[in-house]
C-alpha cells in the first residue's frame, strides 16, 4: 500500500519540484491501490473516449453504492487485478489519458473546495501529497499549482466539479439525510445516466419535466 506523508498545502505561486513519464522508476504505481471516486463530469469524458453510453460505462468500469448518511449514490472506478490496478493502466502509461479522471490530472496536488453560503462565491485550497513511492518529486523541473492545473488541462473539470457542489450542497441544505426511493433513483439517473435521463426528462417522464423547456435538436 502507498504510504502517505501528512498532506502540506501549498498557496498559489509557491513553486514545487515535480515530473512525472516513463523515464522514472516508479511510473504506474501510482495507478495501483486503487480507491478513485468518479464525479458525474469524470464519466462524460470516459464514457465519450470508449464510445459508450452511460449505462454501458457504469456496467462494466464503475461500482456503485449509496452513502448511508445522504443517501446519495457514490461511484468509484472497478479496479482490475491482484493489486489494485486501474482498468485502463497498460504498461505504456493510461489508456485513456486525454480524457483522464480530475483526481488524476491534479495528482500530486489535491484540491479543497469551500462556498461562502451568502455570496456563492467558491474558493480552493490546494495541498501537495508525497508517496513514499514517487520519485517525481526529486526531478529538477518547477512549477507552480496554477502552471499546473493548466499543463493538466484540470479547468473545465474544476468548473463542471464545482456546479456538481452547488447541487450536493443544495441537497444538504434541502434535505439532509436519505432521500426517498424515488429521489434517489432520479437523482441518480440525473447526474450518472444523462443518456437515459435527457429522453426520459423531454417525454415528460422524470417529475417536474413538464416545466423544462428544450433547445431544437438541429441547433
Amino acid at each position: 500500500m502507498n504510504e502517505l506523508a501528512e498532506p502540506k498545502e501549498i498557496f498559489p505561486g509557491q513553486a514545487f519540484c515535480f515530473s512525472c513519464g516513463p523515464g522514472l522508476s516508479c511510473f504506474n504505481a501510482c495507478c495501483r491501490d486503487l480507491n478513485q471516486f468518479l464525479t458525474p463530469y469524470d464519466i462524460l469524458r470516459l464514457k465519450g473516449n470508449l464510445a459508450l453510453s452511460s449505462e454501458e460505462f457504469l456496467g462494466q468500469w464503475a461500482d456503485i453504492h449509496t452513502g448511508p448518511q445522504t443517501g446519495l449514490p457514490v461511484v468509484t472506478l472497478k479496479p482490475a487485478g491482484p493489486e489494485g490496478e486501474c482498468p485502463f493502466l497498460s504498461p505504456q502509461g493510461c489508456r485513456v489519458y486525454p480524457d483522464r479522471p480530475s483526481s488524476c490530472r491534479a495528482y500530486p496536488l489535491v484540491r479543497l473546495v469551500g462556498r461562502n453560503r451568502a455570496t456563492g462565491q467558491v474558493s480552493e485550497r490546494w495541498f501537495l501529497l508525497r508517496e513514499d513511492h514517487c520519485r517525481g518529486f526529486e526531478e529538477s523541473a518547477s512549477i507552480t499549482p496554477e502552471q499546473w492545473v493548466e499543463s493538466q488541462e484540470l479547468l473545465p473539470y474544476n468548473r463542471m466539479n464545482d456546479r456538481f457542489m452547488t447541487v450536493l450542497a443544495a441537497k444538504n441544505r434541502l434535505g439532509p439525510g436519505p432521500l426517498p426511493e424515488g429521489l434517489e433513483r432520479d437523482f441518480r439517473l440525473a447526474c450518472y445516466g444523462l443518456d437515459s435521463f435527457g429522453p426520459l426528462l423531454e417525454q415528460g417522464r422524470i417529475p417536474g419535466a413538464e416545466a423544462a423547456s428544450f433547445p431544437n435538436q438541429e441547433d
